[in-house]
């Protein structure tokens, strides 16, 4: 996330909250797709993690890019940690470990994605390359340990490196050797946000196998197709998985409310500090735990959206609906993410199709799904068949869920161009995992560093 917001709309109670998430329905016409993409940067000297301070840092990329693009400067305690887009809306940003980000403007289809993806990846090489800087698509760092990655300077980050390690023993891993590709999508009303989370979730281990790419740690096979995915297992239990409520009977807007605010806090911002506020949840908050700690002591509506990006389901809900479940990946991925979801989700038939075939899974299974995949990828079992058959069930659905959107791009082609790298994957029936373990007992002869040029920018 670019900036905490600091919106300072006092709140009432918990359907103010609930009023807010529903303020993100759209009308159908209005629907936009948000990609967001990390990647991890690297001297390409030696394929080393690359620290912020310094002539070649990652402060020094951020200087380059704002003087390229003329972005509005993000800044905390002096130090710059993102650039915003103040007029399309799109974002740069730095994840813990200095991963790069962008949070891609809000747009009307995959063919203007891709163009800002190639636009956003030409222009960092451009800053980067005298630098001695490249960027690789992974999900997980293939040979860094994590006691030489480098701490970005944000204040919101010294709060949860040291809330981690006491709610789950992966967290630091995950903020410091992962990357993700996601996309945000909007819904309608609160019955068609239901839906497109419901089967967002069932899927989401679908696409993580699909997407699948993190097989190595420090250098060696780990025994995970997304070790990615096995992390957010066991990192705090209390903000992330696979949300088993939202399939429950009158679940909606106040549903996810009542849970969230049940939530413990990271911290709530004022002015430029950061107070650690990890030993009270937002509902604790709300009726005035926080009055002797603070300037004001009660939230606003800033306080709600800055709680709510410290959420971590397999798809989380905002004003939007955030997908969550895939690795960092090459520059084809980062189009493929977006294009799966769209076709799935921003047609009405077939997103009818989607939820007739999850609707019958019951909860056991969907957690099974979580789980297994993990660990197996497309290969993990599924009622009689596997995870395989799944994803060419959903990409078939997405394909003609992305025919029928009929958004062309200058040379005719429609949106299904962007799923040619998963269709791709499920012609081999392998994930991309397991052509990087063929890589790495073949041509590479053992040396995962060769994934730095095989799968950089």
């Amino acid at each position: 996330m670019a900036r905490d917001t600091v919106d300072s709309t006092p709140i009432s109670g918990a359907r103010e909250l609930a009023e807010h998430l529903e303020s993100g329905c759209k009308p159908e016409d209005g629907f936009r797709l948000g990609t967001e993409h990390e990647k991890f940067p690297f001297y390409k000297a030696d394929f080393s993690p690359v620290p912020y301070e310094g002539p070649r840092g990652i402060e020094a990329l951020l200087n380059g890019m704002e003087g390229m693009l003329g972005w509005e400067r993000i800044s905390d305690k002096d130090k710059i940690i993102g650039l915003a887009d103040p007029v399309a809306g799109g974002a740069i940003s730095i994840e813990p470990g200095g991963q790069f980000e962008l949070s891609g403007a809000p747009l009307d289809n995959l063919h203007q994605t891709c163009r800002e993806t190639h636009a956003h990846l030409a222009q960092l090489r451009e800053i980067a390359e005298p630098l001695g800087i490249g960027f690789l698509g992974l999900g997980f760092t293939p040979d860094w340990r994590r006691d030489q990655i480098p701490v970005m300077p944000k204040s919101r980050y010294a709060i949860m490196s040291n809330y981690m390690p006491k709610v789950g023993s992966l967290g630091l891993d995950m903020m410091y050797r992962t990357c993700t590709i996601q996309v945000n999508l909007d819904f309608s009303s609160e019955a068609d946000m239901v839906k497109k989370l419901r089967v967002s979730l069932a899927l989401q281990p679908v696409a993580t196998a699909i997407f699948a790419n993190s097989p190595f740690t420090e250098g060696k096979e780990n025994g995970f197709q997304s070790f990615r995915a096995e992390i957010w297992k066991d990192t705090d239990a209390d903000r992330t998985g696979p949300m088993p409520f939202a399939f429950e009977d009158g679940f909606g807007f106040e549903a996810y409310v009542n849970w969230a605010i049940d939530v413990p806090m990271y911290f709530v911002k004022r002015g430029d500090t950061y107070h650690d506020a990890t030993d009270t949840t937002f509902r604790q908050f709300m009726n005035g735990a926080l009055k002797d700690r603070l300037p004001d002591g009660l939230p606003t509506i800033g306080d709600w959206n800055n709680h709510l990006s410290t959420l971590f389901p397999d798809v989380r809900l905002k004003k939007y609906l955030e997908m969550r479940g895939a690795d960092g990946g090459p520059w084809r991925k980062i189009c493929a993410l977006p294009a799966l979801w769209v076709g799935l989700l921003y047609d009405k038939g077939i997103l009818d199709d989607a939820w007739q075939m999850v609707k019958d899974w019951t909860a056991e299974e969907r957690l099974a799904l979580r789980n297994g995949v993990p660990i197996h990828g497309l290969q993990t079992p599924f009622r009689k068949g596997k995870v395989l058959d799944l994803a060419r069930q959903m990409t078939a659905l997405s394909l003609e869920g992305l025919k029928r959107r009929a958004r062309l791009n200058d040379g005719g082609q429609d949106e299904r161009v962007h799923l040619a790298t998963v269709e791709e994957t499920l012609a081999l029936g392998i994930s991309p995992a397991d052509q990087m373990l063929a890589k790495f007992h073949g041509e590479w002869q053992g040396d995962v560093t060769r994934a730095y040029t095989d799968y950089a920018y």
